[in-house]
């Protein structure tokens, strides 16, 4: 659970701090792509925070939106915010998506490129406008033609745009094969795994895609560098005692971005 716990802090600030450094150089004029987005509240924490972009889109499958929509519709804490950013009467909602003036959330399959496409379109996705794409533990599940025609089509679809992906690396090595099998046996199969092999192939395959710039670290270099006072704070949480499980375990996911156009805005220089 404690690893758990640092890993998740990693990945939250992480990628917490390249949504702000993008946001920043767009001046949030710009709009987000949050791919399998699950029960992520980043559009609320970026509303309260005076960061939100031109808009906010969540795509995942039909169920899940499903999900969220009812957690939505229940609870004021979250429906009012959208509510109160929205320029008209009634918001547009069905059981698989809403759209409102800043935030929308759809349904749909990320391995069906036309589908997501139209949908999106239909929730007036500006492919004029600055874009940042979001995908954490998401690539990883789709086979590495799937996740390679994702990628190519978000680099093709816009002309100034960032990719943020969070996902497993080093998974050729030992440790990386017990973290496979153990999934396995949970009936959890990473269909992308062998895109996974280093962090040099994770750059590799968005330079690949299309994209212009990429770059990667691991999550134990990534907590390395986070603040001290926020470090001791999470580890004074509950003490470890083993620390060479931590830097494995760390040392197997990554967070990688990409970036294509965006030169007069800076893009390429955002960095962790």
């Amino acid at each position: 659970m404690l690893l758990c716990a640092r890993g998740y802090f990693a990945r939250v600030h992480g990628v917490g701090q390249l949504v702000k450094a993008f946001l920043q150089k767009t001046e949030c004029r710009c709009q987000v792509l949050n791919l399998g987005a699950g029960m992520d509240t980043t559009f609320w924490k970026l509303k309260d925070e005076g960061l939100l972009p031109s808009k906010y889109f969540e795509v995942d499958f039909p169920m899940i939106v499903t999900r969220k929509l009812h957690n939505i519709k229940c609870k004021p804490v979250l429906l009012n915010p959208i509510v109160e950013l929205h320029s008209e009467d009634t918001l547009q909602m069905d059981g698989h998506m809403m759209d409102s003036t800043r935030y929308a959330i759809v349904g749909a399959d990320l391995r069906d490129l036309s589908e997501l496409e139209e949908k999106l379109k239909k929730c007036n996705m500006n492919t004029q406008l600055p874009t940042l794409l979001i995908a954490e533990c998401v690539l990883v599940y789709m086979t590495p033609e799937q996740s390679a025609n994702l990628l190519k089509w978000a680099a093709r679809s816009f002309d100034t745009a960032m990719f943020i992906n969070y996902e497993q690396v080093n998974m050729g090595d030992r440790f990386g094969q017990i973290m496979i099998e153990n999934l396995r046996r949970r009936q959890c199969d990473l269909a992308g795994v062998e895109t996974c092999k280093s962090l040099e192939s994770q750059k590799e395959r968005l330079l690949a895609s299309g994209w212009e710039t990429a770059s990667a670290v691991d999550m134990m270099e990534l907590y390395s560098r986070l603040p001290r006072a926020e470090v001791s704070r999470i580890e004074a949480l509950e003490f470890l005692d083993e620390m060479e499980l931590l830097e494995q375990l760390m040392q197997h996911y990554c967070l990688c971005w990409a970036t294509k156009g965006g030169g007069e805005l800076g893009l390429k220089e955002v960095t962790y």
